[in-house]
């Protein structure tokens, strides 16, 4: 027992074992995925330091506390839980908080349950609904090995068809923007991704790269964290165009930079100003997943609308189907992107 009479958490066991609460899960849940030896130690522990399942997380396939949890896994990596200039995740949190009432299930947002100052609360919902999960996710392995009902929005990269998933369909947004950007009259398309290893960053890599064979263009690929936002801009400009105008660069600049994240494609558009390019002009410039900043900017910035709301409310209906334990019919399928052409794309037809 620990003391002051403390009542053990698993991630208390995780702590004592030297392993993830994940693992701790799995090997209490005899799920597999661990080695014996390192189940029959987890288990060891948990008998010497007095550790009993929470009674209300194992209560979750007897009853219903009428709550769904939401995770927002990119949340998780961002820094901020309110990141300037991006409301894809309010749109989404609040059309997902409203279809669960309307419902009669509530919504509750949890950070990361996987991690070892998670509170015990975090794993008290009927089901889950996880957004952009990483490659291997903890959470999903610990939601799984809990036993306790989930969907993703998009699908974790390493398991493409391990848990129910809402498809983000990252290849087709490519295709789409990449089609539009040559349509204005790109010839040097530049690829500005994300670092979180989701499906989205890594498929739409691949996309593009699959693209740039196709048609004998040289890929010109470049990654920056999400959390640097409109920060980037700068360091994307001296990249792809050289530190000093007066440099001369090994390959061609680009003509247009498709960047995934929205805040991204912001900063790029106001360096590229910034050193003299113009846009539309001389550089096109697009983004993915767009932010307010995208639609306020001096040019405003193509890009697309992932349509968060209707994607909210289809993983809610989702979620409380395997709440109560009621088949998902036929694929989850989630709505198409809408390309939104805005100034940074549009070029003058004289």
């Amino acid at each position: 027992m620990l003391p002051g009479n403390k009542r053990p958490t698993i991630k208390d066991v995780a702590a004592a074992a030297k392993v993830s609460p994940a693992t701790v899960s799995l090997a209490l849940n005899s799920k597999g995925g661990v080695s014996e030896t390192t189940a029959e130690r987890v288990r060891e522990i948990a008998r010497d330091i007095g550790y009993t399942p929470n009674a209300l997380a194992r209560g979750l396939q007897r009853s219903s506390i009428g709550m769904i949890g939401l995770v927002i896994r990119p949340l998780d990596t961002l820094e901020s839980f309110l990141p300037a200039g991006v409301d894809f995740f309010l749109r989404l949190t609040g059309a997902a908080s409203l279809a669960a009432l309307e419902r009669g299930y509530t919504l509750m947002l949890v950070t990361d349950p996987s991690k070892p100052d998670s509170p015990l609360s975090a794993l008290a919902a009927d089901a889950y609904i996880v957004t952009e999960p990483h490659e291997n996710d903890p959470v999903l392995t610990m939601l799984a090995g809990e036993r306790i009902p989930f969907v993703t929005i998009d699908h974790d990269p390493a398991r493409p068809d391990a848990f129910p998933a809402f498809r983000a369909r990252a290849t087709n947004q490519v295709q789409t923007m990449l089609a539009h950007l040559v349509e204005a009259g790109a010839q040097r398309v530049a690829l500005v991704t994300g670092t979180d290893p989701n499906a989205w960053n890594i498929e739409s890599r691949d996309e593009y790269l699959k693209w740039c064979a196709a048609s004998g263009r040289s890929p010109q690929l470049l990654s920056y964290p999400e959390t640097a936002g409109s920060a980037v801009g700068d360091d994307v400009i001296d990249a792809l165009f050289g530190a000093s105008p007066t440099l001369p660069l090994s390959s061609p600049a680009p003509d247009a930079i498709f960047c995934l994240t929205g805040r991204h494609a912001a900063g790029v558009t106001e360096a590229a100003i910034a050193r003299g390019i113009r846009v539309p002009e001389d550089l096109l410039v697009a983004g993915g997943s767009g932010a307010i900043i995208n639609q306020t900017s001096k040019p405003t910035v193509t890009t697309f609308d992932l349509q968060p709301e209707a994607v909210g409310a289809l993983a809610v209906d989702a979620a409380v189907k395997l709440a109560e334990r009621k088949p998902l019919e036929g694929p989850l399928e989630s709505p198409p992107a809408l390309i939104q052409v805005r100034e940074s794309t549009t070029r003058s037809q004289h």
